[in-house]
C-alpha cells in the first residue's frame, strides 16, 4: 500500500510539472518580449547600461538569438564609450571584451550576418590582438561559401538532392526511352554531386556552431599569459581584453591557450569566456 502511495504521489508531482511548464515558458517569452523592446527604446535614447540590463535578461531567459547578441554588442561597446567621461579611459569596466563576446555569439548563430561581421572587425581594432596566421585561398573560400546559409538550410538542400537523386536513379532504372535514361543519369551525377557539397557545408556549419575551443579575453585592461601553469613563471604576453584566442587544454584554475599567430601560454580560466 506505501509503495502504491508513493508511485501515486510521484505521478502527481510528475502531472503538476507537465501542467507548470507551459504556463513558465510562456511567462518566460513574455518577460524576453518586454526586456527586448526595453532594451531598444534604451539603445534608441542612449541609455547604454539600461540596454545591457535588458538584452542580458533577454538571454538569461533563453530566448537569446543572432540578433539579441548583436543588440548587446552594440551596447556594450556605446556603454563603454561612454566610461570616457566617468574616468577618461574608453572600456575601462571590461565593456570591449563583452561587446567582442557578444557580436562573436551573434556570428556563430548567424555566420552571415554581415552588420555584426562589421562591428567586430572595428571593436577588434581597440584590442592589442595580432596578425592571424593566413587561412589558405582555398579555406577562405569554403567557409565564405558555407556562410551563407545555416546549417539547417544546408541540411535541407542535401535532403532535396539525396531525393532528387533517387528519383533520377529510378527513372534511369524503369524508363524505356534511352534519352530519357541518359539525361536522369547525367542529371542524377550532378544532384549526387550537390548532395556531398551540401552535406559538407552543412557538417562545416555545425562544426562551427558546436566549437567550444575558442574564447573571449576577459578583463578591465590587460591580462598576464605565462609559459606554465604557475603565476610565478615567465609572462610572455599581455593580451588586451577582447582579444579572440583558442583552447587548448585545461589545468586546475589554468587554461592553455593558442593565440591567432600561434604562439601558446596559460591564463588563468577566470580570465576568458567561451564562445
Amino acid at each position: 500500500m506505501r509503495l502504491i502511495r508513493y508511485i501515486l504521489s510521484i505521478m502527481l508531482i510528475v502531472a503538476g510539472v507537465a501542467t507548470t511548464m507551459p504556463g513558465v515558458a510562456a511567462d518566460n517569452k513574455t518577460t524576453a518580449k518586454a526586456n527586448w523592446e526595453r532594451g531598444i527604446k534604451a539603445y534608441n535614447t542612449k541609455d547604454y547600461a539600461t540596454a545591457v540590463e535588458a538584452f542580458e535578461s533577454v538571454v538569461d531567459h533563453d530566448y537569446d538569438s543572432a540578433d539579441v547578441y548583436y543588440n548587446l554588442g552594440n551596447a556594450y561597446f556605446k556603454l563603454g564609450q561612454q566610461s570616457v567621461a566617468g574616468n577618461g579611459r574608453q572600456f575601462a569596466n571590461g565593456e570591449l571584451g563583452r561587446a567582442i563576446l557578444s557580436y562573436e555569439r551573434a556570428l556563430k548563430l548567424n555566420p552571415g550576418m554581415d552588420d555584426a561581421e562589421y562591428n567586430l572587425s572595428h571593436a577588434k581594432e581597440f584590442t592589442n590582438d595580432t596578425e592571424a596566421v593566413p587561412e589558405s585561398f582555398v579555406v577562405r573560400l569554403w567557409h565564405s561559401i558555407a556562410s551563407f546559409m545555416s546549417t539547417n538550410a544546408w541540411a535541407a538542400l542535401s535532403l532535396l538532392m539525396l531525393f532528387a537523386t533517387i528519383v533520377l536513379v529510378l527513372i534511369f532504372l524503369l524508363h524505356h526511352s534511352t534519352a530519357v535514361r541518359k539525361t536522369s543519369f547525367f542529371v542524377a551525377l550532378g544532384t549526387t554531386l550537390l548532395f556531398v557539397l551540401a552535406t559538407l557545408l552543412s557538417l562545416t556549419q555545425l562544426t562551427a556552431y558546436t566549437d567550444n575551443h575558442r574564447a573571449v579575453v576577459m578583463a578591465l585592461d590587460t591580462t598576464p599569459v605565462h609559459a606554465s601553469p604557475d603565476s610565478g613563471s615567465k609572462i610572455i604576453r599581455q593580451p588586451s581584453q577582447g582579444v579572440t584566442v583558442t583552447i587548448e587544454r585545461s589545468q586546475d584554475e589554468w587554461t592553455e591557450i593558442r593565440f591567432s599567430d600561434g604562439e601558446k601560454g596559460w591564463i588563468r580560466t577566470a580570465n576568458i569566456e567561451i564562445i
